[in-house]
């Protein structure tokens, strides 16, 4: 299975003509309370206050002059209810394979007009790679969350694994580091596009595994588990071959050293 050019612009799961489309998934994600345990030798606990929300008024500001960097027509628009919109890029950087439904062709404008979910319209899967750093835009509202992003994405590429398998992370540039940090479910990637202005080289998006430190393995199929067993064969592989490589040479260097060496006179 190949993916075209297509897949590295447009915006949402429509075409450009829909201007007004945005990512607005109804489902939701529970997270799990993280407990804080007390550290030693404090006897007193005080919490960070959150700041204040910014007025219309400063959100009014902050666009003017975000809009003002925008170097093509991708500006932000405020609303008259004190919400925006704008565009945000998101970087695929997934390592593993996707499984996607068997068989179906691409997603057409009808179809997102309709709101169909091809995904269901066969029980047959396959598992492919998307192509590394494939770049997708999407115009979204500032009251979208990070989890209805992942879930947009997946239902554009027709991905059907479950969306608790990835993470957004926001991308930084710092001293000549690169540095990603996790966004929460629960956090709006507009605005923190709006608080970095539209240069991707300070903040840009990406889609990944969400590594969290132990595999639920049980949120995977048989296929896919089958896939992991395959590619982590295939590696361990090419990993017996490059030490078998590497010693040989460095065999061959010592062999060519005493070599060397019983050929001088004593």
């Amino acid at each position: 299975m190949t993916i075209g050019s297509s897949m590295s612009s447009g915006y949402c799961s429509l075409d450009e003509d829909l201007e007004d489309c945005f990512f607005t998934a109804k489902t939701s994600f529970f997270r799990s309370a993280q407990s804080k345990v007390p550290a030693k030798n404090v006897t007193q606990t005080v919490e960070e206050e959150k700041p204040e929300p910014p007025t219309i008024q400063e959100i009014k500001q902050k666009i003017e002059k975000y809009n003002a960097k925008v170097t093509n027509c991708l500006l932000m628009k405020l609303n008259d209810d004190g919400t925006y919109t704008g565009f945000i890029k998101v970087h695929l950087k997934l390592r593993r394979p996707v499984t996607v439904p068997a068989g179906i062709r691409p997603q057409s404008i009808y179809d997102a007009l309709k709101e169909v979910n091809l995904a269901e319209m066969t029980d047959k899967r396959t598992s492919f790679y998307l192509p590394l750093d494939a770049i997708k835009q999407l115009h979204i509202s500032s009251t979208t969350t990070v989890s209805e992003v992942i879930q947009g994405l997946l239902k554009k590429f027709m991905v059907v694994d479950n969306p608790q398998k990835f993470a957004l992370f926001k991308e930084m540039r710092k001293d000549g580091q690169v540095l990603f940090q996790k966004l929460p479910l629960t956090e709006y990637p507009l605005y923190l596009r709006l608080l970095a202005g539209p240069d991707t080289d300070v903040l840009s998006f990406v889609l990944k595994e969400n590594e969290t430190g132990e595999v639920e393995w049980d949120a995977f199929s048989i296929p896919e588990l089958q896939n992991f067993l395959m590619i982590l064969d295939k590696e361990e592989k090419d990993k017996i071959q490059q030490v078998h490589r590497k010693y040989e040479r460095f065999k061959q260097r010592l062999q060519q050293t005493l070599k060397e060496a019983r050929g001088k006179p004593g």
